[in-house]
């Protein structure tokens, strides 16, 4: 009766594999996978499964009995199960044991799937009643010679024919085989996950664990042994040390599970485009934000719009929305000629199926663009389109040189009409819907995706929140206008490399297993224009490649602000959906008193803590079966009529969701914009009128709307750092959602990356500042979160991502001391033994092992791993110092650094920025320590030669310091001396007076001699 019961809740559901309906059985009843958790799993999958998977549920990992009609595998001897008509059909022996395959192979965590379990199915002779796949056929054959095993075929054959399962002409419908096997491969998982192997991660974590006893036991000797003549400096030395081994530990645990994923596209596209059946694939909202239309030129943003608007995707599902945050006619302009060169731009790539869909970056590709062409008329085509784009730079440009000089009366549109944003930092909201709409059609007549121009409202006294304010903009007009499930978030300069990117983030959010627990999926930052030794590191190959990849292996990766596709309702604050447990089996034969105490008081303090969590568990269930009445014709939803559609509940639910919830307290005062959030789907309710949705957008970026709300705090967008994409990721993994790592062979996106040391030193200036001001906030990893679902390892990694500015101060200690020995003969470390001199090399050669083996099964090559060594240093010891002082300042002072972009070239001269210099205070620092330690090598190297043989011995440690600090800052100095060798007077005073001072002031004062104690004996004159 239990399972009857059972049986008929499960009517209504569908499949968690595939998202099909599960059927019947023969005798009517709900089919039941598995009679122990009563995990939604539809026949075929239950096949599936069973002939190439791991025979087990996906839930409760129990193992599947096999029910009556299913063909038996390998594995079903062990069931205590009735035999069935299966084993008429083939007279096999129950005393024959065939080895089971996947013994062994589990779901993970994730809900990915082994190596094994993702063979493609083999057909053999199967259908989708019953199949015997071709492996389990080779099994038997190998038991039964071919007479035999033909005459039992043959049998087999005979009696499928009389169940009219196969055609007696052709053994079967050809067109329905084919149906069947595209059905096989779109219940198939739509990505893996790849562990690394074996051979290369096991060695890496076995140095890992060796160098942390070895530098447990070389610190306990650099404490035990003071160097008695240089007692400050071995004090500085050993803090110095012991800080970095704690910078070691948090970044190197984090590492300790790496992996890698890979997706199946066309699995995606048999499940979710099927012919003939409506496109399933969800709607995503992309974002592109602009401040400064003169540092990022338009150019730049149009290519970026451009290739958004010919992507791989349904275009009814893309809506293309552009944030102008510095209300610039100029980009409105630009916008507009854009959206025009779309209607012949976008058929071309579709057509030809070109790579990449940014006009600029695909004609400057120095390749064989024939390559794969087929068609005769590309030729002719291509000409006819790159003419058409030099066109239209020539227009987008004379757009740029005209808004250099601003009228005095202001911009005038061409309706004659004064811009309303003559005044950046006072003007009303404006929204300019260029493509999408009715009429907005390609040259061949087809639909173009929908292009929103987006300038939030500004005034003075008010705080924008600069970012992270538009982002939040971007997200409310989204909602109100288009409120697709998945957003999809780029900077002006990130153009989609590759058409498929989109498609590839939906394999993950869009899996029934993993998906609904997914807040977003990141991608790797890939950059054009970069010099091929990269000198800066600005490719950052270690933090993608390496970093992250380790990241992806315990709660998903950091979101680094660019690259990455959300979803929407992680983004609300809500939490993610927890799986149901599944309810302990009972008997009748108890008592009625013994289930009440047993089971009673436990399930009424559930239904009280679901009460109290309803906006993070029990209202996210719920939400999907609220019902949004139509109110007439109108277009604005009332919260009453959101009380209306909550009558459906029972009484504890309405109350639950009514009394702990307020609505316009959290989202604000936009009933459509509330009624948005409600749909976890997307799309809007039946019978909404969208002819007014721009006047309800205009009110949601109005300049007051997110006053007494928790926009910033909990939801969207997390304001408090100028790095706000650290934040925000930081507050969806600790409400328990994980995010995913996706690297396809083609890169997803591409962008400019400052190549210039200046502006390479004032991007890295801003990410550490960003970082100084989360450890000081209410939300530092340190203490923040702890009673939430963060793991440990990724709170190690959150934690090394906001401590590590503060490396910079011993660091700057410690690239200053073998300068300050070699000026004074003095060294950090006394006279070493054998002992002490064998962790010395143990350590030396831990940490080349543990580099070697880190490159080993990330592939880095060691050229990238060793400029991000070189650039640590220079960072260090320049950005992240001043971002320490800046952010003590602006946190305990309130003394604010206004920050101006990060200009994007356009310029044509390839890594003509390169050698640019430009002056800043963040070089003082470095150059300071390189003439330091050059002026210490000679006076080290003068002292050894005047005093003979014996001091040579001692010298070498220190000329290894001071060479370690020299080799590492040389890229540095190779930017200062510029491609002329010619490098600001300025800094060359200011380095070597600096330097001069502190020499000559040591060497006055020499605090290491001993002090003369007594009288003072002066020579008297006489001669004795």
């Amino acid at each position: 009766m239990a399972l009857t019961t059972m049986a008929n809740e499960m009517r209504s559901k569908n499949c968690e594999v595939c998202s099909d309906e599960i059927g019947l059985k023969e005798d009517g009843e709900v089919f039941v996978a598995c009679y122990e958790c009563r995990f939604p799993v539809c026949r075929p999958c239950y096949d599936y499964e069973r002939s190439e998977g791991n025979q087990c549920c996906p839930q409760c990992n129990t193992h599947y009995k096999r029910h009556k009609g299913c063909p038996r595998v390998s594995g079903d001897e062990d069931d205590n199960g009735d035999a069935d008509d299966f084993d008429d059909e083939f007279e096999i022996g129950r005393n024959r044991a065939i080895p089971n395959p996947n013994h062994g192979l589990n779901h993970s965590e994730n809900g990915d799937y082994s190596e094994q379990q993702l063979r493609p199915t083999r057909p053999g002779f199967s259908s989708i009643a019953e199949s015997i796949t071709g492996k389990d056929f080779d099994g038997e054959k190998e038991i039964y010679s071919n007479v035999e095993w033909k005459e039992r075929v043959d049998k087999w054959k005979a009696k499928q024919e009389k169940r009219g399962l196969v055609n007696k002409e052709g053994g079967g419908n050809e067109q329905e085989e084919e149906d069947d096997i595209l059905m096989a491969e779109a219940r198939q998982p739509l990505w893996r996950k790849i562990p690394i192997a074996s051979s290369k991660i096991n060695p890496y974590r076995i140095v890992i664990i060796l160098r942390l006893v070895i530098l447990a036991f070389f610190l306990r000797f650099r404490v035990m042994t003071p160097a008695e003549d240089a007692y400050p400096l071995w004090l500085i030395s050993v803090i110095c040390e012991i800080w970095f081994a704690l910078s070691w530990i948090l970044d190197q645990f984090p590492k300790w599970f790496p992996i890698n994923r890979e997706t199946y596209l066309d699995r995606l596209s048999i499940r979710f485009e099927r012919e003939g059946e409506p496109n399933r694939l969800s709607p995503v909202d992309i974002f592109v934000s602009s401040v400064d239309p003169l540092k990022e030129p338009p150019i730049i943003t149009a290519n970026t719009v451009l290739s958004i608007l010919a992507v791989d995707y349904p275009v009814e599902k893309v809506s293309c929305y552009v944030s102008d945050d510095g209300a610039s006619m100029l980009l409105f302009d630009a916008l507009s000629e854009t959206a025009e060169f779309a209607r012949r731009w976008v058929p071309f790539c579709k057509k030809h199926s070109i790579e990449p869909r940014a006009p600029e970056f695909y004609f400057s590709q120095k390749i064989d663009y024939l390559k794969d062409k087929v068609q005769p008329s590309f030729v002719k085509e291509r000409r006819a389109m790159k003419r058409e784009y030099e066109e239209f730079k020539v227009r987008v440009n004379s757009l740029v040189a005209k808004a250099q000089k601003k009228p005095e009366e202001g911009w005038v549109m061409q309706d004659g009409t004064p811009w309303p944003g003559n005044n950046t930092r006072d003007h009303p909201g404006m929204i300019q819907v260029y493509l999408g709409s009715a009429g907005a059609l390609d040259v061949e007549g087809k639909e173009l995706p929908k292009l929103v121009y987006v300038s939030r409202e500004k005034r003075p006294g008010y705080q924008h929140h600069k970012k992270a304010g538009a982002m939040n903009a971007l997200v409310r007009v989204s909602a109100v206008l288009t409120n697709a499930p998945y957003l999809l978030n780029l900077d002006c300069d990130h153009y989609i490399n590759n058409s498929k990117a989109i498609r590839e983030a939906m394999c993950f959010l869009m899996d029934p297993q993993l998906g609904k627990r997914l807040c977003y999926v990141q991608f790797p930052q890939r950059f054009d224009g970069i010099d091929r030794h990269d000198r800066y590191a600005n490719r950052n190959i270690v933090f993608f490649d390496i970093n992250m990849k380790g990241l992806d292996g315990i709660q998903g990766p950091v979101y680094v602000g660019t690259g990455c596709v959300f979803n929407r309702q992680a983004l609300y604050g809500y939490d993610p959906p927890v799986s149901e447990k599944r309810p302990k089996m009972t008997c009748d034969c108890w008592p009625s008193w013994c289930s009440c105490c047993c089971g009673g008081r436990k399930s009424k303090s559930k239904s009280k803590k679901g009460e109290k969590s309803v906006f993070g568990r029990f209202y996210n269930k719920k939400k999907k079966m609220t019902n949004y009445p139509k109110k007439g014709s109108s277009l604005l939803f009332d919260l009453e009529e959101i009380e209306e559609g909550l009558e459906g509940y029972d009484n504890l639910d309405k109350s639950s969701l009514m009394s702990q919830k307020n609505f316009e307290k959290r989202f604000g005062q936009s009933p459509v914009f509330i009624t948005s959030t409600l749909m976890e789907e997307g799309g809007f309710p039946q019978g909404t009128n969208t002819t007014g949705l721009i006047k309800e957008a205009i009110h949601v970026i109005s300049i007051g709307y997110e006053e007494k709300t928790e926009w910033g705090k909990e939801i969207g967008w997390i304001y408090g750092s100028i790095t706000e994409d650290i934040l925000t990721g930081f507050k969806m993994h600790c409400r328990g959602w994980k995010s995913v790592y996706c690297v396809p062979k083609r890169p997803a996106f591409k962008g400019s990356a400052p190549i210039n040391l200046s502006d390479r030193l004032h991007q890295v200036l801003r990410w550490a500042l960003g970082s100084v001001e989360i450890f000081l906030s209410r939300h530092c990893p340190l203490w923040y979160g702890y009673g939430g679902k963060l793991k440990w390892l990724e709170r190690l990694a959150y934690t090394n991502t906001i401590v590590y500015p503060f490396t910079s101060i011993p660091l700057l200690a410690y690239c200053t001391i073998p300068a300050v020995c070699l000026l004074t003969g003095k060294f950090i470390i006394p006279t070493l033994t054998n002992l002490a001199s064998i962790w010395f090399m143990a350590l030396f050669l831990s940490i080349i092992i543990t580099g070697v083996l880190e490159l080993r099964w990330s592939g880095v090559s060691i050229t990238d791993w060793w400029r991000n060594e070189q650039f640590w240093v220079i960072g260090g010891v320049s950005a992240h110092l001043f971002a320490v002082f800046q952010g003590l300042l602006k946190v305990l002072a309130g003394v604010d650094t206004n920050f101006t972009v990060t200009s994007k070239t356009a310029e044509d001269a390839e890594f003509g920025d390169l050698y640019l210099f430009k002056w800043t205070t963040l070089l003082i620092p470095p150059t300071t320590l390189i003439i330091l330690n050059m002026v210490g090598v000679v006076a080290g190297l003068s002292d050894a030669i005047n005093n003979g043989y014996g001091s040579w011995g001692p010298l070498f440690g220190k000329l290894f310091f001071a060479f370690w600090v020299i080799v590492h800052l040389y890229p540095f100095l190779k930017g200062l001396m510029g491609r002329q060798n010619r490098t600001p007077t300025i800094v060359v005073l200011w380095s070597i007076l600096l330097a001069s001072i502190f020499s000559l002031v040591w060497v006055r004062i020499d605090p290491f001699l001993p002090k003369q104690t007594g009288p003072i004996l002066k020579q008297c004159g006489i001669e004795c």
